[in-house]
């Protein structure tokens, strides 16, 4: 299995003729279990490679953005594949419901407080993109963005795609890479980790009535997700399309592809020149020195 190949094959090539419907929420590529989890480890080892020279040569940041439905598996992804990754250099951020300082400021004010500084590796569970999603999906919610009336139009979901599009175009211009996984689960799958949820006492806390409520408006999700994705999946920041009803395969998926695009980064350590080399050779003459003594 050539990993770099298998990430590719996640990526959004055609957005606009994208369908949810062609993407199986339950493939695996023809991988068992054991092997998955074995190219996992061997992934994370070269992830963990790559983000020492990232944070060396400290002129990219990598922004990886996490979508799905509940129980999609995003937090046991982020355990997973950031395992092995130093803390020091790697930002997680939970997007929840808006504060009233959120809902002060435009809808991109907060990601961009949030945006990984230069070396650094940031993590967005869930993002900006719940503004084309669960804000579509429940309209009401715009009545509390304080918007000015003549601007909440039909039009409103296409611009809020243009203004991710630009967004995303800024950051890429100045050396932030964004990396977007949607984590494409079944309905069925969906319900299974619910109910499993509910029998497992360490696990009924994220259980919320609300869970049934949103399991109603699956079609209307559905949609969204399909209409987000064919809007702002660019040559520049693709979507990433997860089979995620095995949550060992999704995580595979994300680790192939989080590496996979950090190679094309041609990461360096820093090359030091004549006069830094020159002093680190004095600095060693002192120490040689200093055990001399």
């Amino acid at each position: 299995m050539d990993p770099s190949k298998l990430a590719k094959s996640f990526r959004v090539k055609t957005p606009k003729r994208f369908r949810l419907l062609d993407w199986d929420p339950a493939e695996t590529a023809g991988l068992e279990k054991a092997a998955a989890q074995a190219l996992v480890d061997e992934r994370l080892r070269r992830l963990a490679g790559l983000q020492e020279r990232l944070y060396a040569q400290n002129s990219w940041s990598v922004l990886i953005v996490l979508q799905g439905v509940d129980a999609a598996g995003k937090d046991s992804a982020i355990k997973r594949v950031m395992s092995g990754l130093n803390p020091q250099g790697c930002i997680v951020h939970p997007f929840k419901a808006p504060t009233g300082e959120e809902l002060n400021h435009n809808f991109l004010w907060l990601s961009s407080k949030r945006l990984p500084p230069r070396g650094d590796i940031g993590l967005f569970n869930r993002s900006y993109y719940e503004e084309v999603l669960i804000v579509r999906v429940h309209r009401e919610l715009l009545e509390k963005q304080k918007l000015p009336r003549r601007l909440v139009t039909d039009k409103i979901w296409n611009q809020r795609f243009d203004d991710i599009n630009a967004f995303e175009r800024h950051l890429t211009h100045n050396g932030t890479v964004v990396i977007k996984f949607h984590l494409r689960i079944s309905k069925e799958e969906q319900k299974r980790r619910l109910l499993a949820r509910l029998d497992d006492p360490t696990k009924r806390w994220k259980f919320s009535t609300n869970d049934i409520t949103e399991r109603k408006l699956w079609d209307d999700y559905m949609a969204a997700y399909e209409d987000m994705i064919r809007h702002t999946s660019t040559p520049e920041s693709p979507w990433y399309v997860v089979p995620a009803d095995k949550k060992w395969f999704a995580r595979l998926a994300i680790a192939c592809v989080v590496v996979d695009v950090l190679d094309q980064l041609d990461l360096q350590y820093p090359r030091l020149g004549r006069s830094a080399l020159q002093e680190l050779k004095r600095l060693r003459a002192a120490l040689d020195a200093e055990e001399d003594a």
